[in-house]
């Protein structure tokens, strides 16, 4: 193993086989892949502020063995913020997790550097103590089942948009990399389920309304030719993918935010492949438009309440 001392941030860190392969089918390294963090952290940071952060561990290339990594705190250097926070349903046998808030530049190359390749985090923050607060972020993740893929993920995001502006909330959305999307909206939250509430009353709805192209529910079977919309995934339990994540896919694709100019275009019969971004992309978006999914400066409005679906 070669390793070496780098500065980034301020911070000394001990790097390793910057030269390994992660991308076999696009040729990128682990170099590159510290490189892109380091460059999209400006806004990228933003979404992970406050937020446990959960790795996807790929230490052997996308081609590889991977793991999902929460205890994650006893490999951080000591400049890393570390919260202690319930473990999900305590399922092995711990009843808390150590986990890490990545905060600046240096953190992110120090992820990297593990290879934890994708990012993900939940819908909720902690705050200045650590303490798990009220979700303040609502998620609606569309994925396409067989014989459909991102231009059904558009028709039904547009229609959630909708949904949700005529709520009072503030949408965007981005890709989530792989094969659909994710419609978001800054919240506030009445208690822990209210999301999960909410997102599932409004899958029930839109699947009511176009049983042939919309499911709510998780079975297989059901989802040939339609898009699910996943709600499940306001359990604060849960995580998706951060805005701006790189994913274990072959062709080093990443979770991008996208505006709804370009998701009118797709329903319009632009290229779904249009959706399709790479670490260069993504930079070029962001030194060209910015943060598209700038929600700290969208609407943050209490979230409606809904009675409890069956």
């Amino acid at each position: 193993m070669t390793r070496q001392q780098v500065e980034i941030d301020g911070r000394r860190l001990s790097v390793s086989n910057l030269e390994k392969v992660l991308f076999p089918e696009v040729g990128v390294t682990k170099a590159q892949v510290i490189d892109y963090y380091v460059r999209v952290a400006p806004v990228l940071l933003p979404h992970l502020a406050g937020r446990p952060v959960t790795f996807t561990r790929w230490p052997d290339g996308v081609e590889g063995q991977s793991f999902f990594e929460k205890n994650s705190a006893r490999h951080a250097p000591e400049w890393v913020r570390r919260v202690t926070v319930p473990s999900p349903g305590s399922s092995t046998g711990r009843e808390t997790l150590e986990m890490v808030v990545l905060e600046s530049v240096a953190d992110l190359a120090w992820a990297a550097n593990l290879a934890a390749l994708e990012l993900h985090v939940p819908q909720w923050q902690v705050d200045d103590d650590g303490v798990p607060q009220l979700p303040d972020l609502l998620v609606l993740d569309l994925d396409p089942g067989p014989d459909t893929g991102l231009a059904e993920c558009c028709a039904v995001a547009e229609r959630l948009g909708a949904r949700l502006e005529a709520d009072g909330l503030d949408p965007v959305v981005k890709t989530s990399g792989s094969k659909g999307m994710q419609v978001y909206a800054p919240i506030e939250a009445a208690d822990r389920d209210h999301p999960s509430r909410y997102a599932k009353a409004l899958a029930q709805e839109l699947s009511a309304e176009t049983p042939e192209e919309v499911v709510w529910r998780m079975e297989k079977v059901l989802r040939p030719g339609k898009v699910l919309i996943d709600w499940s995934q306001n359990n604060p339990a849960k995580t998706t993918v951060a805005p701006y994540s790189l994913r274990a896919r072959p062709l080093a694709t990443v979770s991008t935010p996208i505006g709804w100019d370009e998701v009118d275009a797709v329903r319009a019969g632009a290229d779904p492949a249009t959706l399709r971004f790479t670490m260069d992309d993504v930079l070029a978006r962001v030194e060209e438009y910015g943060d598209l999914f700038d929600i700290a400066n969208a609407r943050r409005v209490p979230l409606p309440e809904v009675s409890q679906p069956s």
